[in-house]
């Protein structure tokens, strides 16, 4: 279906958004020389080989201590340095929260907590490894921000943006291969929205994988006659308001996309942006209060209906609401 349509974005390479914080993380180490990194035994998973081998001195291997290993990061932050710390995401929030909230985010410590393997793609490793309720949890803590970049390319710009942040950073990415759509050489701006396509009938409010899916869903409902503006929401938290009451101003009516529950995702921040400024008709692309299960990424995405086809459904309804 993808390569029929007119897209305005295009890929000629899929890959996985763990490599991207991996390489960024390695540049990022280059750089400065006070980034440091920790590991929940979990180097291959989350790709940060490349930094221990480069930097032995500065990478710390905590082993299956995951609580251990933001204490300790806390710490470290005590010192002037900036750790990343590296684990799946559901094991980088469910396991460790008490840990992040009372020794990071109450005392706004300069920990870098990334996160892999999020929302429903991990697959087959099935509930007990996914998380769809990671970006609640940690936009709802005070000083925290949450990050969650769309491809390859956003994901190694984000890793290296972040050591530049002072504050706690919750940085969210995946395994499965994706396309490379975005720009090698782009601007991470920290809080940021990106309007990727411009629109005037409805906007697409998407973050993570699925603004790919989104870009697609604007193809098709333009193929259609009906002009959908498309949003990057790669910071969930500070969440862009100006950019997201700037385009409901204009289109009157919003789809929120993202592989996470409902409750405490993107689309939550964004309907209480607009029952508070702008109240407008809005739709949600998301799973409804329900844990995954053991799939492929696609077989997943489909049966929760994380995808285009879902999308402009949802656009299709927002639009009649006006």
């Amino acid at each position: 279906m993808e390569k029929t349509l007119d897209l305005k974005f295009t890929y000629t390479e899929k890959k996985d958004t763990r490599s991207g914080f991996g390489d960024g993380f390695l540049e990022v180490g280059r750089k400065n020389p006070n980034v440091v990194g920790l590991c929940a035994d979990l180097i291959g998973s989350l790709k940060m080989g490349a930094f221990q081998k480069e930097f032995p001195d500065r990478f710390f291997q905590v082993g299956i201590a995951e609580a251990n290993m933001m204490g300790i990061a806390a710490g470290m932050t005590i010192g002037g340095k900036i750790p990343y710390t590296g684990t799946f995401a559901n094991f980088s929030t469910g396991r460790v929260y008490d840990q992040i909230r009372q020794s990071i985010a109450y005392s706004d410590k300069n920990v870098k907590i990334c996160a892999s393997h999020a929302g429903l793609t991990l697959g087959e490793d099935g509930a007990t490894h996914q998380i769809l309720e990671d970006v609640g949890m940690m936009k709802m803590l005070p000083h925290m921000t949450v990050i969650n970049p769309c491809d390859y390319n956003q994901t190694k710009a984000a890793t290296i943006a972040i050591a530049d942040h002072q504050g706690p950073v919750y940085l969210r990415f995946g395994r499965p291969n994706w396309p490379i759509f975005t720009p090698a050489d782009q601007k991470f701006e920290i809080g940021k929205a990106w309007k990727m396509i411009d629109g005037k009938d409805v906007t697409i409010f998407a973050t993570g994988h699925l603004v790919w899916e989104a870009v697609v869903a604007e193809a098709m409902l333009r193929e259609e006659g009906i002009s959908a503006e498309v949003i990057n929401i790669h910071t969930i938290k500070p969440l862009d308001t100006e950019a997201v009451l700037e385009s409901l101003a204009k289109t009157g009516c919003a789809v929120s996309a993202e592989e996470h529950q409902y409750n405490g995702g993107l689309g939550d921040s964004i309907a209480q942006t607009l029952s508070r400024f702008h109240p407008a008709p809005m739709e949600f692309i998301g799973v409804d209060d329900s844990f995954g299960e053991s799939g492929t990424p696609t077989q997943l995405l489909e049966k929760y209906g994380l995808n285009a086809a879902n999308i402009v459904k949802a656009a299709k309804k927002a639009i009649a609401r006006k």
